[in-house]
């Protein structure tokens, strides 16, 4: 079983968002222990990233990878790896510190989405590759 760790900035406090990220916090716990650590935002994250995990920073010019890929990247890591810890920024983005400590710098798009949503969107593709992995049903 995985373990993975999203450090982000602020906390959510629409109900739509937390409806959400509670299910798939329920559907990834079959594949995973996850825990949330929020920040409040200008906090420094740096401190806080795991010496002994794959750390994954989400930033706009990150590289850019479909869901297989990112299956297939998390898969591959898995052999050295047994902790995962990604990284969404706050309003204003991640402190270039963060980026450099980190493994790879993951984009979801050349778009820009709230934190607060990004968090339900990366939840929703960790589930889809831990599916992946596992041969399930969900990505089809």
């Amino acid at each position: 079983m995985f373990n993975v760790t999203i450090i982000c900035f602020g906390n959510i406090k629409e109900k739509y968002y937390r409806d959400a990220l509670a299910e798939y916090e329920k559907r990834l716990s079959g594949y995973c222990r996850l825990n949330i650590i929020e920040l409040r935002d200008g906090a420094d994250a740096l401190p806080l990233l795991p010496k002994r995990a794959c750390r994954i920073a989400l930033c706009v010019e990150g590289r850019q990878l479909s869901s297989e890929e990112l299956a297939d990247y998390i898969e591959k890591r898995s052999l050295s790896y047994s902790d995962f810890c990604f990284v969404i920024g706050g309003f204003d983005g991640l402190d270039e510190r963060v980026k450099q400590a980190c493994d790879m710098r993951l984009s979801f798009s050349k778009m820009t989405f709230p934190h607060r949503l990004m968090r339900v969107i990366l939840l929703e593709q960790l589930y889809r590759a831990f599916d992946i992995i596992a041969g399930g049903n969900y990505h089809k």
